[in-house]
């Protein structure tokens, strides 16, 4: 596949017409539709619905949309770091779930930008497994990952500062003046769970016996729109503690008992050739944890 045909897809898909993709492409309709119709005929699939005014995207043509998206930022990101000499400029991606612990990351990053004004910083939010998947295609170059999660294929450090998980509940829930919650009082109450793969393997572990004996009604991979469900209703949220700033809300946040902690550690594929900055950031942050 060209990349410049991926382009001229990922414009069509936004615009929903081939004539005004043509006119933001500045090439011909007839030109564009046979690079479409090529395309197609290329992977052996159909990629649009052409309807009396707009064009719809088929099951193939949104997962050629998403990759389509994944590779040109790709070449985009791999672009600039190849050229940005002396570590003068270029792009460092890290993505991360919602945990205080970020701050780590966020601390080297603001010293990177201030030596460096050019250099640009993306963040992902998102739990493990996206970031982690995002790492292997290559998207991100770092990730901050909150554990239990499958490190066999990456390098990592661990940051010294771990999680607690709890739950976050309104403060007229029942269990809101609780100074700790037990097995017994989660199989009780109506749960929010992250949608990680592998926290149900750790709540086995802490419950001592199987996850399902819990009433989980539904899974969130950000925290805060489940948030908001528990403000206003009797569902408890298992989350860790620090991401949602219950100061002057009507939520709080009540530990596991006994505590349940997570470590937090800073990941990268292993055996990856690193751009310079992603070796300034790695030599910052190993630098900053040996103080």
């Amino acid at each position: 596949m060209d990349l410049r045909v991926l382009n001229y897809f990922l414009t069509v898909a936004r615009e929903k017409t081939i004539s005004r993709a043509a006119e933001v492409l500045h090439i011909s309709q007839p030109a564009l539709s046979k690079q479409l119709k090529d395309l197609e005929e290329e992977l052996g699939v159909t990629l649009f619905i052409r309807g009396n005014r707009f064009i719809t995207l088929t099951e193939d043509g949104i997962y050629l949309k998403k990759r389509s998206e994944e590779i040109l930022s790709l070449v985009s990101q791999t672009e600039a770091n190849l050229k940005a000499n002396e570590i003068l400029g270029g792009t460092l991606s890290i993505g991360g779930g919602e945990t205080i612990v970020f701050k780590y990351i966020t601390e080297v990053v603001e010293e990177i930008i201030t030596e460096y004004p050019d250099i640009m910083i993306h963040f992902f939010s998102g739990n493990s497994d996206d970031v982690l998947e995002k790492i292997d295609s290559g998207l991100l170059d770092f990730g901050l990952v909150i554990d239990p999660v499958e490190k066999e294929k990456y390098d990592f450090i661990q940051l010294p500062q771990s999680d607690t998980w709890g739950i976050l509940v309104n403060t007229n829930h029942p269990l809101a003046s609780y100074s700790g919650v037990t097995a017994k009082d989660l199989c009780e109450t109506p749960l929010f769970n992250s949608s990680q793969s592998l926290t149900n393997n750790q709540l086995s572990n802490w419950l001592g016996k199987n996850s399902s004996s819990l009433n989980i009604i539904g899974h969130y991979n950000l925290l805060y729109n489940a948030s908001l469900l528990s403000s206003i209703g009797n569902t408890a949220i298992l989350c860790i503690d620090g991401i949602i700033n219950t100061n002057g809300t009507n939520l709080t946040f009540v530990e596991l008992s006994p505590k349940l902690t997570s470590h937090v550690n800073i990941v990268w594929k292993k055996d990856t050739s690193f751009s310079n900055i992603s070796k300034l950031f790695l030599e910052k942050m190993k630098f900053k944890l040996n103080k």
